[in-house]
């Protein structure tokens, strides 16, 4: 959209401050396309990374690479921390869509201001329902730990992946409430807990599917195996 610079009440070839603002946005946005900072794996800063022809504001999730090619992110709104920004994230879709797999070729490098011009939120556009990235799916960690505060101890049970982390939580929560009162006895000399966090693809095939089985017979079944 070409915008048109407003002169009107102001000297010969001066541009509101409004257009001015544009001016600097546009110039920002050019300086941060000629002078990208490269992306590094395991840093806490946002990334912009490409989604069709636009670039996005991503929140990285540092420890869940799958190899170099790959790396879980959160696409966010790109006036974040602002307050307004969560509520027009929500009407563009920013906030629904939970950690995605991005090929860590589609990262332009660490995020920027001057791209927030590039963005569907910029142009008053929604996130297609196809961002070009698969859910970062969630898993529960079932864990015996020594009750000497120590980090000895091993994993009972795998449970994942979740597609939707509402179904990881609300399992989490079951878990824990049937825990209640043996976390300490389960398992003697250990304490049993649950554990939210994301779902390591290397080593899917210890994981017991929870669409396939109910979680809370599942730890049944997994404390029966090393009780007396």
């Amino acid at each position: 959209m070409i915008r048109r610079f407003r002169r009107c009440g102001h000297a010969p070839g001066a541009l509101t401050p409004e257009d001015q603002a544009v001016v600097d946005q546009f110039r920002a946005m050019l300086t941060a396309l000629r002078n990208p900072e490269p992306w590094t794996p395991g840093s806490a800063r946002d990334i912009a990374v490409r989604v069709g022809p636009f670039v996005e504001r991503a929140h990285t999730r540092p420890g869940d690479d799958h190899g170099p090619e790959m790396i879980a992110v959160a696409l966010g709104h790109p006036d974040t921390p602002h307050a307004s920004a969560y509520l027009h994230g929500r009407q563009l879709g920013y906030t629904e869509r939970g950690w995605l797999r991005c090929e860590t070729s589609a990262i332009l490098g660490f995020w920027q201001p001057g791209y927030a011009m590039l963005t569907h939120a910029a142009a008053g556009l929604p996130l297609p329902d196809d961002v070009g990235m698969e859910p970062a799916h969630y898993a529960l960690y079932i864990e015996a730990r020594k009750r000497n505060d120590s980090r000895d101890g091993y994993t009972l049970l795998r449970v994942g992946p979740y597609t939707q982390t509402r179904h990881a939580q609300q399992d989490h929560d079951r878990i824990t409430a049937a825990l209640d009162g043996h976390e300490t006895t389960l398992v003697p000399g250990h304490r049993v807990s649950a554990r939210f966090g994301p779902f390591d693809v290397s080593d899917h095939q210890l994981f017991a599917d929870p669409y396939e089985a109910d979680a809370v017979a599942l730890l049944d079944s997994a404390a029966g195996l090393i009780t007396p």
